[in-house]
C-alpha cells in the first residue's frame, strides 16, 4: 500500500539551537518511528542561553503549508507548538477546522526556558477559547495552567481543579504537568481522561539544567504514540515515560539549559 507509514504533523516554531521546538518534535517523532511533517508558525533565533529573536510566519504561507500537507500526505496526528500571536494562532485554528489531521495535542507554548515570551497576552484568549474546544489533549505546565484557567495553582488538589476547568473548556483530555513544583524528589503530572477516569504519574526528578524541550518532546511523544493507533492513556504514559529517560540519560550541549537526549530509550511493554 501506499501512504501507509504513520505520518504526524506538528505546528509551531523552529529552535535554531535544535533543543525545542520543531526540531525536538522532529527528533522525537523520528525516535518513535513516525514520520514527521510540519508547518512552520514562527523562526526563532535561539540557543540554549534564550531567544534572541523571532519572526512570524505570513498567514498565507500557514494556510499554503496545511494545503499542501493536506493534499499529499496520510497525517494520523497533530500537535501544536509555539502560536507567537492572533492572527497566527487563528491562521492555526481555521487550517485544524478545514483539514483532518486526526487527534490533536495542544502544547500551549508560552514563555520559553530562558523567559522569552512565544505567545502574546492577547493570543492567550484565542487560545483558550478558539484552540482548546479542538483538542483531543491539552498538554499544559502549571504556569500555562494558571493563564488559561485564571486560577493559582500551588497544590496538587489545584492540579486537579485546574485539569477540570481545562476539560470544561473543550479540551478532551488534560495533563498537567506538575514539574514546576519544587519538590525535592520527584515531578508529578495530573491526567484526566475524556471518560472521566484520572490517574498520577510520577517521575524521579534528576538535579540537571538540561530540560530545554520537554513540554514539546512529551506532547510530540504522545502525538506520534496516537498516530500509530495506541490509545490516549497508552499515549500519555509513553510521552511520560520517553521524556523521563531523555532527561535522565542526558548529554551536554551548550552554556545555558541545555537540550533532553533525543536518542534516549524506553523500555517497550
Amino acid at each position: 500500500m501506499t501512504n501507509d507509514f504513520p505520518q504526524a504533523l506538528t505546528i509551531a516554531g523552529t529552535d535554531s539551537g535544535g533543543g525545542a521546538g520543531i526540531a525536538a518534535d522532529f527528533k522525537t517523532m523520528q525516535m518513535r518511528h513516525v514520520f514527521a511533517t510540519m508547518v512552520v508558525v514562527a523562526v526563532t533565533a535561539q540557543n540554549t542561553l534564550g531567544v534572541q529573536d523571532a519572526f512570524p510566519m505570513p498567514p498565507k504561507m500557514i494556510d499554503e503549508q496545511f494545503a499542501s500537507l493536506a493534499a499529499d500526505l496520510n497525517i494520523r496526528a497533530c500537535k501544536t507548538g509555539m502560536l507567537a500571536d492572533v492572527p497566527r494562532v487563528k491562521a492555526v485554528v481555521a487550517n485544524l477546522k478545514k483539514y483532518d489531521f486526526g487527534p490533536l495535542t495542544v502544547d500551549p507554548v508560552m514563555i520559553a526556558k530562558g523567559g522569552a515570551k512565544l505567545l502574546s497576552d492577547d493570543a492567550i484568549a484565542v487560545v483558550r477559547d478558539e484552540l482548546l474546544p479542538l483538542a483531543d489533549l491539552v498538554t499544559p505546565n502549571l504556569p500555562e495552567a494558571e493563564e488559561l484557567t485564571g486560577m493559582k495553582i500551588e497544590t496538587e488538589d489545584e492540579m486537579v481543579t485546574a485539569g477540570k476547568k481545562l476539560q470544561s473548556l473543550g479540551a478532551k483530555n488534560v495533563l498537567v504537568k506538575g514539574g514546576h513544583f519544587h519538590d525535592a524528589n520527584a515531578a508529578n503530572d495530573f491526567v484526566l481522561l475524556e471518560n472521566g477516569e484520572n490517574f498520577w504519574m510520577t517521575s524521579p526528578r534528576v538535579a540537571t539544567h538540561n530540560t530545554h524541550g520537554t513540554g514539546d518532546t512529551i506532547s510530540a511523544c504522545i502525538t506520534a504514540e496516537l498516530a500509530k493507533g495506541h490509545t490516549m492513556e497508552e499515549a500519555i504514559r509513553t510521552g511520560k515515560a520517553y521524556v523521563e529517560a531523555t532527561i535522565r540519560d542526558g548529554i551536554n550541549v551548550g552554556h545555558g539549559h541545555g537540550p533532553l537526549n533525543h536518542w534516549a530509550q524506553i523500555k517497550e511493554d
